[in-house]
This record gives structure tokens, sequence and C-alpha cells, in this order.
């Protein structure tokens, strides 16, 4: 027994002896390397640093990207105004002097040092602290720099954004919520998304994406990580840090191809501040009206409509239905310089070179219907206004109309026929409607499915009497030429569109134009019902029937078209 106890004495002494010597050899083979280093800078004629005790800047790390840097076996780990250290490994290496070349005509003034293998990991490693944003003096978020737009190339599903911000989440140090909110960002922006969420929940906090009109779960993540982002969210937009109620900021990311504004709103919930970024990315605007999904005899008659040198131009829909965006479409297709075009807006979503945008301010008494009045004062001949929502902005814009000038706007009813009605209750005198409306237009946005994963199927018997029933209630058959009625489509899901099965979003359409018949109906306060009965004449498509059309041509699916549309309700 004792024997045994000594042998096993012998081996853990031996072991720990192994462990003590592997211990020393790293340190001889530091020491060696780093007096190598200080020997060759002698050979050289540039000073030698050992960078294990000295303070790495983080800011200069911007100076050269990551990739480069690793490239040239170089690191800029100092900066002062335009003064910056060099830590060099060879200082004769061909890329190595191409990069301090190129440093030298971006006007920096270097400092070369030479360095072990050892020091120039050390400052590697302080690559993934570094957060790639800039607050500029608006309070933007400038993330223009090329790291982020590579990051926006490199985030191409929903997994990999999950991945990103697990990753950063492991590390527990403060730099990491710039770097999540940047991750976050760039994420929803690589997704088109329309908003961000960030909803705390008892013990946790979920974050969730709009996609295509549709919220999708990213990931959870822990209360105490979310109190310090929404400090930083809350910073960023500038709103105060103190006050828990609700706040409305902004901010706009830089990136190459221009500013995206972001929308800040912040409510006060049960567990703790609850956050929706809106994304107003001025590509939305960019959508050609031809491209907005909607029928060629139907589109004709919208240009017929906005080349009218008066009258008013109405879009419905509930909120993110897209009417602002069909309405700047229209302006696109009118904006020339002969033409005067002037918005009043809340917010201002997208910015249009050459057009007079002007935003309400309410707490300066600043609304709509003052700023339509000043706007009339311009010699203005189109008029945008963001919303018609009281009885005063409902006045000056229809006396607009009847004055000379195209007016647009938008109004939240359900339908096309829905706006007429509305018109009247906000106090608006039937007997002008009609000469003031020129066009009532009901719009909706459906999910398109993703091309690399749709096929055919054949309807069952549910699906084949909805698009029978729907299409035997067209009345012009010119909207059914060329549509086949023997098949639709659906996606399953595939890595392409995140297993969504859908990819990209088109609108449905309906307009109701002021006619004669339209008009003896309006002046006895009729309902939607009386007023669709009496626009039948002109044959135009429902919101229904044109998305049955969409179906039957492998656009979307009938399950999308009853998301957004009541396929129950006889027309």
């Amino acid at each position: 027994m004792a024997l045994l106890s000594a042998k096993m004495t012998t081996q853990m002494t031996v072991q720990f002896n192994e462990d003590k010597q592997e211990k020393r050899l790293e340190e001889l083979k530091k020491r060696e390397e780093e007096e190598l280093a200080s020997t060759l800078s002698a050979k050289y004629g540039i000073s030698y640093l050992d960078l294990s005790v000295v303070p790495i800047n983080i800011d200069a790390l911007r100076v050269i990207k990551e990739a480069d840097a690793r490239e040239a076996s170089m690191a800029v780990f100092n900066i002062i105004d335009k003064r910056i250290d060099i830590a060099v490994l060879a200082p004769e290496n061909e890329k190595t002097v191409e990069v301090i070349e190129d440093l030298k005509k971006r006007n920096y003034i270097p400092t070369v040092y030479m360095v072990s293998h050892a020091s120039l990991n050390k400052v590697w490693d302080r690559y993934k602290d570094l957060s790639y944003s800039f607050e500029t003096k608006s309070g933007a978020l400038d993330i223009s720099n090329e790291e982020i737009v590579e990051l926006l190339g490199k985030i191409t599903s929903l997994e990999e954004i999950r991945h990103e911000i697990e990753e950063i989440l492991g590390m527990k140090k403060s730099y990491r919520i710039s770097r999540i909110l940047e991750i976050i960002l760039a994420g929803g922006l690589a997704r088109k998304a329309s908003d961000i969420h960030l909803e705390p929940e008892e013990d946790y906090v979920r974050l969730r994406y709009r996609l295509d009109g549709v919220l999708t779960d990213i990931l959870t993540f822990d209360l105490e990580t979310y109190k310090l982002l929404l400090s930083r969210i809350k910073l960023i937009s500038e709103l105060k840090l103190n006050l828990t109620g609700a706040q409305d900021g902004r901010f706009s990311i830089k990136l190459p191809d221009g500013d995206v504004e972001v929308r800040t709103s912040i409510l006060p919930g049960s567990y703790s501040e609850s956050v929706v970024l809106r994304v107003l990315n001025p590509n939305a605007t960019s959508v050609a009206l031809e491209e907005r999904g909607i029928h060629p005899k139907l589109f004709a008659l919208f240009l017929r409509e906005i080349k009218k040198p008066n009258g008013m131009i109405l879009v419905t829909g509930p909120t993110g239905s897209g009417k602002t965006t069909t309405l700047y479409s229209f302006l696109k297709k009118i904006h020339s310089p002969e033409v005067k075009i002037i918005t009043i807006e809340n917010p201002i979503e997208y910015h249009l070179p050459g057009i007079v945008q002007t935003q309400t301010d309410p707490d300066k008494e600043y609304t709509f219907a003052s700023g339509l009045r000043s706007a009339l004062r311009q010699d203005p001949d189109v008029i945008l206004v963001g919303e018609i929502r009281d009885e005063e902005t409902a006045e000056v814009a229809v006396n607009a109309a009847l004055t000379g000038h195209l007016v647009l706007s938008t109004l939240h009813t359900n339908n096309a026929a829905g706006t007429f009605p509305r018109l009247i209750d906000l106090g608006v005198n039937p007997k002008v409607i009609t000469s003031a409306v020129n066009i009532s237009i009901a719009q909706r946005l459906i999910r398109t499915l993703c091309p690399h994963c749709k096929q055919e199927k054949v309807p069952d018997e549910t699906e084949r009497k909805l698009i029978d029933d729907t299409l035997a209630n067209v009345l012009d058959p010119e909207y059914l030429n060329g549509i086949q009625k023997e098949k639709i489509w659906e996606a399953p899901g595939c890595k392409e569109c995140d297993s969504t099965g859908f990819m990209g979003r088109t609108g449905i359409f309906e307009a109701i134009f002021s006619d004669e018949e339209v008009e003896k109906i309006i002046l006895a306060n009729p309902s939607e019902r009386e007023i669709r009965k009496a626009a039948t004449p002109q044959k135009n498509l429902t919101l229904k029937q044109d998305g049955v059309i969409k179906v039957l041509q492998g656009l979307t699916s009938i399950a999308e078209l009853g998301r957004v549309v009541d396929l129950d309700k006889e027309e």
C-alpha cells in the first residue's frame, strides 16, 4: 500500500513538473522571439516595441481593415489626429510598404515600430472589440465604413443574424452594446425589414423583424443587456434617458448609397419600455409605378387621372399597406421642371429631389390643415397631404382640389367605396365630393411566393369554388385575358426564403371613379355597399378579384390572400 502511494505521488510530481516545464518553454520561446525582433529592428534602423506592455488605442484600428492588416503583417495601434503608430513584422515586406505608402497618401504621418508575432496578435485580437459606429453632431449613427457594409453583404439569412448577435452576447464587456445594435440594424437592412421590435417580457426580451408585413421572431436575450441597449437607442435618438413614458425620436444610418432614416417609438410596458424602430429605406420608393402589381388596364386609368390638372386622388388602406409609397410613385411619374410639387407630411418618410417637402409639428400648431393653407400660397400645381384625418384638413384639401390643384392624399378606410362616407363624416358637403374627388383607390400588400421553391398544385374543392365564384363576378373580360384556371402554386419554404415560402411583396388594388352614378347616390348619404353597387358599371376589379387573379398567375397563394382580404365576404 505504501509502495502504491509513493508511486502515485511520483506520477503527480512528474505531471506537475511537465506543466511547469511547458510554461517555461513558452516563456523562453516568447523571449527569443522578442530578442529576434529587437535585433532585426537595429538592422532595419527602426525602433523595437513589445506591445504586451503597451496600451492599444481601439480607435486606431479603424485606419486599416482587419483583413488588410493581417495580410500586410502590420497594425495601427495608436492615433493622435493624423499621427499614427504602426507595428510591423517585416518593414521591407511588399504589402507592408504598399499599405504604408497608401496611408501617407491619405495624409497620415506614420511612425513604424518593429514587433514580434505575439505583439501583432495582441493588436489583431482587439479588432473584435471595435464598434464600427460614429455619432455625428446631428445625432446620426454613421455606419458608412467598409466593415459595416461588409456585414450587410455577409448577412444573408435570419440564422446568420442570430449567430452574430449571440456571439456578441457572449462577450461580457460594455463595448458589446453598440455592436449588438449595429448587428440588429444591419440585419434589419439586409433582410429589408420595415420595422424592428424589441419587446421585454418578465424574464427576457424578444427581438422581432417585420418582414414583408409579417412579424418574425429572431431571438430572445437577457433584460440586463436590454437596459443598456435601451439607453443606447435613446441616446442616438435624442430622447430623455431618465423618462420612462412614451417618446418618439429618430436617427439616421449613413450608408454609401444614401441615408436610411430610423423612427424610434418607445412605449412603457408591464416589465420595461417597448421599442419599435421603423426603417424608412429610400430604396422603397425606387420601385416604379409599373412594378407595383397594378393590372395594365387599371394602370392606364391611373395614368389618366394623375395627368389631370386638378381634383383629388385618394389612396386608402390600413397602416403598412403601402399607401405613401404609391403616392410617391405617382409623384415621380408626374414630376418635371414645369410642375411645382409640395408635400405636407408627418413624418417626411422619403426625400425626393426637386420637391418641396414640409413636416407638420402639432406642438407648434403647424398641422396638416395649416400646412396645406401655407402650401397653397406657394403657387403649387400638385400637393401631397400625408393624411386627411380631421374636418379642417378635409375641407381645405377639397377646396384646393376645386380651385385648380391636383391633391394626393390618404384615408384610413377598408375599401375604395368607404372613402365617400368617410368624407361625409368629416363634414365635406356631399354636393362637392364628386366634383373634387377624381378617384378613390384601395390597396393591400401581399407576399409573393419564393421563386426558388414554389411548386404547382391542383386546387382542392374549396379553392376551386372560391376561384370560380370570384371570377364569375369579374365584369370586364379584359382582366381575365391569358389567365389560366386549372392550377395554383404554393411554396414549402427553403434556405433562400428563410423557410417562409415567400420573398418580396406586390400590391392588389381596387378603384372607384367619380362618375354620374356615384354622384347621384352620394347625395343620399349612402353606405359603402350602396356606393359599390352604384360603381358596378365601371367594371373595375375588387381587392379580392385582383388577388385571385394574382394567385392564378402564380404570384401568391390563397392562404396569403386570405391573410389580408376577407375571402368569405360576398361582393
